[in-house]
Formats: C-alpha cells, structure tokens, sequence
C-alpha cells in the first residue's frame, strides 16, 4: 500500500514563489520546500494543519527562494539540505546543514523524497521526486524553464537537465513548478513534453540558437 503524501503548494511573495508542504499525511510530518517572503504564514499554515516541520529542503541559493530559511530554522528543529554543489552559495550559520548528491533520498515520516540534480539556472539547482509528484523548482516551468543567463547559469546543463533527466521521467508524473508563471498551477511530464518549447528542441544546438533568446526574456 502506497503511504499517504501530504502536498501542499502555497504562493508567496512578490516574485509568485511556490513555497510547498510535503511529507506524510498520516503521521503530519512535513519538509518545507524554498521557504521564503513570510515565514509567519508557513508557520501559521503548519499549525492550521496540525504539522510538524522536520526539514527544509533547497531547490537553489537564490535569494527569493532561501530569504526566510533562518527565520524558519529559528521556529522548528528542520534540517537543511541542499545540494552539494550549492552549497559553497549558502550563508555558514546554518546549523545542521545536509549537503546531498543526485539520487540520494530522505525520509519524511514513512514518505521517500528523491533528490534529482538538475544544474542549468544553477550548479546546484535540484528537485524533489516523491512517488509521482516532481518539485522542479527554477528548473522546469510550465511552458518553460529556468533562465541561463545568470552567475552560475550554464545553458548546456539546463539543456542535459531537462532531456536527459526530467524528460525521461514518467509521463504521468506531476510537476510542481518554483514560480507562478503560467495559468494553471501544476502540469505533468507528459504535458511539458508535448507543449514546453524547451523539451522539443533536437540538438543541443538548437536548444542554445534558438531558446537562449527565449530564456533571457523570462
């Protein structure tokens, strides 16, 4: 029998962040996924629903998506855990923080969450597979992706990352993007491969002439 999974996607800020609440609906164990703008809210909605925040899980180190991660730490007991190659980005003070490798996992209550190292918007930019729920963070938009055009950016990678990672995920699995940026709020694999112009480029070549220009506009 597959364990019950808490999802809870919230939008945040002025920059339509999606924060989210994962983990075990069962047992009210939950990561927090990007905390950011207004941690009173995300502890507020915890306790709404009767949950306890063990950990905090990082997409990426950009600001609007780690600026409430020390307020957060200060109200719970979480653990942070980034990937290894983001790390050298973060501020030292976090305590506990827990620097992780594709394809490693942790455990929330009895909920498996896969981490997917997914550089391009960043070298340590990750998501979050649970079961058939994918976080892509600032990876993969609906419609879109993450930009390459800034410090850290590598557009080869972000190219690798969504044709030889996030597209050969199963069709049916849900993505759940870092931003508000398109009409509706989650997609599947399936979708974004049929309509996203980023995974129906052939070459990387074409993904770098054609959707560069593209990207830089997001």
């Amino acid at each position: 029998m597959t364990p019950s999974i808490y999802m809870k996607q919230v939008e945040l800020g002025p920059m339509g962040n999606y924060i989210y609440f994962v983990g075990d609906a069962e047992r009210r164990e939950v990561a927090v996924v990007d905390p950011a703008w207004d941690v009173d809210r995300i502890v507020e909605m915890a306790q709404e629903e009767n949950l306890t925040i063990t950990k905090i899980l990082i997409t990426h180190s950009h600001f609007d998506h780690i600026n409430g991660v020390e307020a957060l730490l200060g109200r719970t007991k979480a653990k942070v855990y980034i990937n290894k190659a983001e790390a050298e980005f973060m501020r030292a003070g976090w305590p506990d923080l827990v620097k992780v490798d594709s394809g490693d996992t942790t455990r929330i209550g009895s909920i498996d969450i896969t981490f997917l190292h997914t550089p391009g918007h960043t070298p340590g930019s990750q998501c979050f597979l649970v079961h058939n729920h994918l976080i892509s963070g600032d990876t993969l938009f609906i419609g879109a992706c993450g930009r390459c055009d800034l410090p850290g950016s590598d557009p080869e990678a972000m190219y690798d990352s969504l044709t030889q990672k996030l597209a050969r995920l199963d069709d049916r699995t849900i993505v759940f993007p870092g931003h508000n940026y398109a009409p509706r709020p989650y997609s599947t694999i399936g979708d974004e491969k049929r309509f996203n112009p980023y995974l129906q480029f052939q070459s990387l070549d074409e993904f770098l002439r054609r959707g560069m220009g593209i990207v830089k506009r997001l």
